[in-house]
Order: C-alpha cells, then structure tokens, then sequence
C-alpha cells in the first residue's frame, strides 16, 4: 500500500464520495470551461488539503455534508490559485503538468480562475455556510498579501527571515491551516478545538512549504521545476537567507549579483547552491523544517489514539519526506 493510500484508509470512503460531489461540481454548460475543468481534474494532484479537511473533522467529530463543502470550497480555492499563480509566474508547466496558461493563453486562464473562485463563493453561499466562507474568505486575503509582499521584495532582495516566515504562512501555511479548521468547524467543533486545528495547519504548512524550498537544492530533481529555479526567479528562501545572514559583506554582494542577474547561466546557479550548501543553509532549513513538523505533533497530541490520528500523524510525516 502506498503512503498516500495508507494515509487515506479510515477516510477512503468519504474521498471517493468527495471526488464525485467535486466532479458534479465543477461541470458546466460552457464548452470551453468544460474542456478545461476535465483537463484539471484529470490532471489533480493527490488532494493533500481535502483529506486534511476529512481528516480534520474525523478528528473531532462524525463527517457529515458541510465536511464536503468544505473540502470542495477549498479545492476550489486551491485550483483558482494554482491557475492565477501560473500567469503571475510565467510558468508553462507545473508538477510537470502544462499548466492553464500555456495550453489556452493568460486570459483564459485569469477568467477560469475567477471562475472557480465565484463557484466557491456560490457554493458556501447555497449551503449557508457562513462560517466556512469567513475562514476561507481570510485565507484568500491573506495568500494575495503574501504574493504581493514577496513580489515587492524580491525586487530589492531584502528579505529577512521574519518577512520570509510572514510570506510562507500567508501564501501557504494559511490555505493548510483553513482545510484543517475548516475540517473541524464542519462538524461543530468548538472555538477552541477550530483554533488548535488552525494551529496545526499552519505549522506544517510552514514546514511543507520549506520542504518545497529545499527542493531547489537537491541534484536529482522530480517535481516537474528545475533544480534551482527558485534562484533562477530571484525568490529568497530559506537556505538562502541564512546563508547570506552569514556571508562576509563581499560574499554577500557577490551572492546577491548573481541572484539579480538577469539571464543566469548554469554555473552562476550551481554557484549559488554550493555556497548555499556549504553555508549550512540547507541543514539550518531542515532543521527549522523539523521544528515545525514537532510543533504540529505536540498539537496531535492533544487527542486521543485512533486510525484517524495516526492518519494525520503520517500525512505530518509525509509531507516532510516526500520527494516530490
């Protein structure tokens, strides 16, 4: 069995029930969109964040129909942001996969994302659920600050390890954090458990999005980007920043030429991995990583043994080891 099939057994059911309200979901009576919607749903990725949602609510109480909607507001959202992010970055593929953009143009793909969004909006709205339509409301305030302040300083480089965790909790972290209290709010969790489960998306939203980061310095590549893209688009992560937090003022000056440069050739990228790596700034962000996978356990926990929390426990552990 593998890790992710292992991680959705106590909640297999309701995620094959779940693929089927999505699909339902997501038709239409415009061709183009159509076309489109089978295209992302045959193309999806493993639904990391609606088996956090189902999980989630198992977690604190028995699934029921707002878990659903849930789950699809979410991967809802989720699919507006990926379609958005890919015309912001210029970016033909993702996860190996063409992306919207480079199979039917930028415009199309902003208006499909806007599509999605109003569908999710739409949905929360027919089901009167508020209170998951705030929560996820808050997460997409918060994911476009995120955008805009690494978009900001990415033109002058200087960002900091606080502006970095700021950037990684808004952009990511806060999407995690939403299917997790999301998952619990849906099946009447009280404030205080919804906040805790809050709490726990965020922390291994953080660290999932580090593990992203450490990607970029990895020789055998598998995600579908290059090694080093990251530097490649002038984006600060952490290895970086530690290592420049450590780099002599003419070290750093150089490192940061390089960063800016405009059209980088493979030996300016492998220049600024190795100094990276012998920096010790991959081993600072594997660390910081961990850290924060431990935080999101010590919230686990809080509950009492059962298949569902050992579920959680090994999608905490998989989202750090995997290697795509």
């Amino acid at each position: 069995m593998s890790a992710i099939n292992k991680i959705k057994a106590p909640i297999k059911n309701e995620m094959e029930e779940f693929q089927i309200f999505f699909n339902k979901i997501m038709k239409s009576k415009v061709y183009l969109l159509e076309i489109i919607t089978k295209y992302i749903i045959k193309t999806k990725g493993k639904q990391m964040r609606p088996m956090f949602v189902f999980l989630s609510a198992k977690l604190n109480g028995d699934i029921q129909h707002s878990t659903y909607v849930a789950a699809a507001l979410i991967e809802l959202l989720h699919t507006a942001t990926l379609v958005h992010d890919d015309v912001v970055d210029n970016s033909d593929k993702r996860r190996g996969v063409f992306s919207i953009k480079a199979l039917w143009e930028s415009k199309i793909a902003v208006l499909v994302g806007d599509y999605f969004l109003s569908k999710g909006l739409l949905l929360a709205v027919d089901n009167n659920e508020f209170d998951l339509l705030r929560i996820l409301s808050e997460a997409v305030k918060e994911m476009a600050e995120g955008e805009l302040v690494q978009l900001e300083k990415s033109r002058s480089l200087n960002i900091t390890e606080d502006i970095y965790f700021d950037i990684i909790r808004k952009k990511t972290a806060t999407l995690i954090a939403s299917s997790t209290a999301s998952g619990a709010k849906s099946v009447g969790a009280s404030a205080e458990q919804v906040d805790k489960m809050s709490n726990f998306g965020v922390f291994i939203g953080i660290a999932f999005q580090i593990k992203d980061d450490l990607f970029d310095y990895q020789t055998n590549n598998l995600i579908g980007k290059p090694v080093g893209n990251d530097i490649q688009e002038k984006k600060m992560t952490l290895p970086l920043i530690f290592a420049l937090q450590k780099a002599s003022k003419i070290e750093k000056r150089k490192i940061l030429r390089l960063v800016k440069k405009k059209n980088k050739s493979h030996k300016d990228i492998n220049f600024v991995i190795s100094y990276v790596k012998k920096s010790g700034g991959v081993e600072y962000a594997e660390n910081k990583m961990n850290e924060y996978k431990n935080n999101a356990i010590d919230i686990l926990n809080y509950y009492e043994e059962s298949t569902t929390k050992q579920a959680l426990l090994e999608l905490v552990n998989y989202t750090i080891s995997r290697k795509k």
